[in-house]
């Protein structure tokens, strides 16, 4: 009856911490107390006595039962050790936008022409005081857009004495122009160098995007022709291409139909402005 006994009490001690391992220590317990007890009953294949016999059987019960523990911790979910999770795979990090200029700077705006003149449409002004009026439907017809003096006049507000500024043709060239491209420069005094090669970059780049400048004159200036141009109370003038680089420029005058344009020097234009200004 040995084996039977002994082998039955261990399948019962490993069912129990397989199935309830939170039950473990009291299975232990009840497993030790029955071997005592039949401790004296159980023998074995030697001749050993039977304390001895005894002693054996507990500490082999206590080796399954550990061994049954054992088991029933490695089953257990809440005994066991954290699962491992294998770490993520690490992305190389992505690469930086390219910092070659070629890819990452703005195209660059086209050199402009040595010379260009804008194909427009003279209209020479119907009144006196119509300058401006005629000078901004001048520069606008380059762009090909009709406008009657009348309705300019409305817009710039154009009286008997005239149009006020260059603030007002650069407004209603704005109005009629899409993207709003013009902008005013005024030479409150005699202009610097500097005033100059603006005129000069300001001109060239409205002709070559395909505008008329409108420019707001006083006094007298000579053109390259030797013409001479006198207007002792202010004029407006439409400003319609250039060439050498932007060094001369081609004027539309609406006074005199019988001279509707002629060239003159840029430094000569920026000084017939002084005290005025100009829509480019």
């Amino acid at each position: 009856m040995e084996d039977p006994v002994k082998h039955t009490l261990q399948r019962q001690l490993r069912r129990l911490a397989t199935e309830r391992p939170y039950q473990i220590v009291a299975a232990s317990a009840a497993a030790l107390a029955i071997a005592t007890t039949t401790g004296a009953l159980l023998t074995t294949a030697d001749d050993a006595p039977a304390g001895q016999r005894t002693a054996t059987t507990v500490a082999e019960m206590r080796s399954d039962v550990a061994a049954s523990r054992g088991e029933a911790r490695d089953a257990s979910p809440s005994a066991s050790a954290a699962p491992t999770t294998a770490a993520p795979a690490t992305s190389a990090p992505a690469a930086k936008a390219s910092s070659n200029p070629d890819l990452t700077r703005k195209p660059e705006r086209p050199k402009p022409p040595a010379t260009k003149v804008l194909d427009y449409d003279y209209e020479a002004q119907n009144t006196y005081y119509n300058c401006g009026p005629a000078a901004t439907r001048n520069a606008l017809s380059a762009a090909g857009i009709d406008r009657t003096q009348e309705e300019l006049g409305a817009e710039l507000g154009t009286t008997e004495m005239g149009t006020n500024s260059a603030e007002d043709t650069t407004r209603v060239l704005n109005a009629e122009v899409k993207g709003s491209p013009y902008r005013t420069r005024m030479f409150p005094g005699a202009p610097s160098p500097a005033q100059m090669d603006r005129l000069q970059a300001d001109v060239v780049n409205a002709i070559t995007d395909g505008r008329g400048v409108v420019a707001n004159v006083v006094g007298d200036a000579t053109d390259t022709d030797g013409g001479w141009h006198s207007y002792g109370g202010g004029h407006y003038i439409a400003v319609v291409g250039y060439k050498d680089n932007g060094r001369t420029v081609r004027i539309a005058d609406s006074a005199n139909p019988a001279d509707p344009s002629y060239w003159i020097t840029t430094i000569d234009l920026a000084n017939w402005i002084t005290s005025r200004g100009y829509s480019a």
